[in-house]
């Protein structure tokens, strides 16, 4: 399983062309192998939320809700904010909830065997 994150911005024009700020893109995506893709077909985990991430929008009664499925990290999943710390907290939690995958993925490949933990 591997992660591609892509990063980029846009400068935000105001209505008499005025520089307004950056708006900011999260793009994320996990390439899986054929093994992995099987077992999340079989499992049917595709609706699985892996990460949820909630933050206030500045200057705004909004926030920006965000949830990560299974099925949203496999075909890849772009988001925009206006905020780089937001950014920030975000990658952070696509790269923990891809952790999760790796765990789901691991757990279910050990489903009809045993699991041998030293203490």
């Amino acid at each position: 399983m591997k992660l591609t994150i892509k990063r980029d911005q846009a400068d935000m024009k105001g209505v008499f062309g005025g520089h307004k700020g950056v708006r900011f893109k999260l793009y994320a995506k996990v390439d899986i192998n054929e093994e992995e893709r099987a077992l999340i077909e079989r499992y049917r985990v595709r609706d699985h939320i892996l990460a949820s991430y909630e933050r206030p929008i500045k200057r705004s009664s909004e926030k920006l809700e965000f949830h990560l499925s299974v099925n949203d990290i496999i075909n890849g999943r772009t988001t925009e904010m206006e905020s780089i710390s937001t950014l920030l907290d975000l990658e952070d939690a696509i790269k923990d909830g891809c952790q999760n995958q790796k765990i789901l993925l691991e757990v279910m490949n050990t489903f009809g065997g045993e699991q041998i933990i030293e203490i």
